[in-house]
């Protein structure tokens, strides 16, 4: 896969919905009642974070739901990038890049939202034929008005800011033209999770799926 087609396969990704759910999965038990909950909602694109060691079985659960499209978040390594093709992921998400983690998503046929901070960054992703980058960490990085910043000189480049992202500034950043999404953990808290409330986080799913862009 060619970065330009991993760039057209990410910009469809971002364009199912206003809001890629970034979710930490501990009980795999928990997978696929949330991913339903959320496509229900109408959040279909699904960022499952390597971050907990049920992830990977969690992406393999969530792959079987109608519906959705799930990827794999914090890649850091080629073996990431494996595994992580391996169990289904549709897409791949990185906080930073590097040529070896390049190199595998491509190898792999994984389109991949690589993360970019900086106009430098995001000018040497651009370099290598990646048009759709994660702006990463968002609120971290300047905000909504660094994103708009940044898109003033590099318009060919649009992006999913993640990284502090609230139903209150998630419009801050739908509203700018290099913005194709954002990607937020809100709209399935730990606390409804441990509850077993799929219907609310239907709900928040809902909400967010609702907003302008």
């Amino acid at each position: 896969m060619t970065p330009a087609e991993a760039s057209k396969q990410a910009a469809e990704i971002c364009q199912l919905a206003p809001v890629v759910p970034v979710l930490v999965i501990d009980n795999v038990a928990d997978a696929r009642p949330i991913a339903e909950a959320l496509v229900a909602g109408g959040l279909p694109a699904l960022e499952v974070t390597l971050r907990t060691p049920v992830a990977l079985d969690a992406i393999r659960e969530m792959a079987q739901v109608e519906g959705g499209v799930v990827g794999a978040g914090t890649l850091l390594t080629p073996a990431d990038v494996a595994a992580a093709k391996a169990a289904g992921a549709l897409f791949g998400v990185s906080p930073g890049v590097t040529d070896l983690l390049l190199d595998a998503c491509e190898a792999n046929d994984l389109p991949l939202l690589p993360g970019a901070a900086t106009a430098t960054e995001s000018m040497q992703l651009l370099e290598r034929g990646y048009t759709v980058q994660k702006f990463f960490p968002a609120e971290a990085a300047g905000g909504a008005a660094a994103l708009k910043g940044i898109g003033a000189p590099i318009p060919q480049v649009k992006f999913c800011p993640t990284g502090g992202v609230t139903p209150k500034n998630a419009p801050d950043y739908l509203g700018l033209s290099n913005t194709l999404c954002v990607g937020g953990s809100w709209v399935c808290p730990a606390n409804l999770v441990k509850a077993k409330d799929w219907a609310a986080i239907e709900e928040l799913a809902r909400e967010a799926a609702a907003l302008a862009r």
